[in-house]
């Protein structure tokens, strides 16, 4: 007998090809899991993650509940290890599911059912969980799990580092398409409402882990502040310079004096306003200093 064909209009469920890195920063606490896979919009299924909680991936043929009962148990208390043993033993189509998780302590766990299409497997270790099915082969995930122990820096770095590796490891044999990157931190959303520190998503993209690394460079300008060694002294060669470029962005209609004063200070604020750069301005106009990117910005954005 033939297989049903679906009527036109009904969904079809089918395993989310995937590859992913669940991690946690000792030193911060921070929780996050980046993932790419040959699947549409990979980021509103696969990431799941609580500030202070854990952080859990659900793929294959995603059981999506792994992510809010995962962080509920691992909320009262249980590991990734005793919560994923639980949420395997309550699905009634264990064979099909992978999932990745690690508690705000650092324990990890993974699993990969045996009716995942192959290749497919994970590797945990101290604070990361790496897993993937449908690969070339077990290079992705030992790409994944070593790039991740191995970088240093922030979490959404190394995160992004390990993706990176794995895909240049062989990757999803279906080829590529979405990408995401979730990061989460007490307090650490937007206006500090929630704890989605970073939350992007690639859903459809030739090279979507290249274009997720692009926006991260957009998230770091628009919302992460300057580093201290990034504010430059608004010396009068490069305030004038500024009230130039400030002049020809409409911002500013005083002389070019070099000399940096309320109209210039006020410039700033209208062009940094209007750009979204807020966050990498000192509003205090005593404050002659100017962020190094924002400068950069500037230069680029202003003919």
């Amino acid at each position: 007998m033939s297989e049903r064909r679906p009527l036109p209009g009904e969904r079809v469920d089918r395993p989310v090809t995937t590859f992913s890195i669940v991690g946690r920063d000792a030193e911060t606490g921070d929780l996050g899991i980046a993932v790419q896979s040959k699947f549409l919009a990979v980021g509103a299924v696969v990431p799941w993650a609580r500030a202070g909680i854990g952080a859990v991936a659900t793929q294959s043929w995603a059981n999506t509940s792994y992510g809010p009962r995962g962080l509920e148990a691992l909320a009262a208390g249980r590991s990734a290890q005793e919560t994923l043993d639980a949420l395997v033993a309550a699905d009634d189509r264990p064979e099909q599911r992978q999932a990745g998780i690690v508690d705000a302590r650092g324990g990890s766990a993974t699993y990969t059912g045996p009716g995942c299409f192959p290749w497919a497997g994970g590797i945990a270790g101290p604070n990361f969980a790496a897993q993937g099915n449908i690969l070339v082969g077990e290079a992705t995930v030992v790409a994944l799990a070593e790039t991740f122990q191995a970088a240093t820096g922030p979490l959404w770095r190394r995160l992004l580092a390990a993706l990176a590796a794995g895909q240049a490891a062989g990757g999803d044999s279906r080829g590529q398409q979405s990408a995401a990157l979730l990061v989460v931190r007490e307090a650490g959303g937007y206006g500090g409402f929630n704890d989605r520190f970073i939350d992007l998503r690639v859903d459809d993209h030739p090279h979507p882990i290249r274009e997720l690394a692009r926006l991260m460079d957009i998230h770091e300008l628009l919302f992460f502040k300057p580093a201290p060694e990034d504010m430059l002294p608004l010396d009068a060669a490069l305030t004038a310079e500024l009230q130039g470029l400030l002049a020809r962005s409409g911002d500013y209609a005083g002389p070019v004096s070099g000399a940096y004063d309320e109209l210039t200070f006020r410039a700033l604020e209208r062009y940094g306003g209007r750009e979204n750069l807020e966050e990498r301005l000192a509003h205090d106009a005593s404050d002659a200093r100017i962020d190094r990117k924002v400068m950069e910005y500037l230069r680029e954005h202003i003919q």
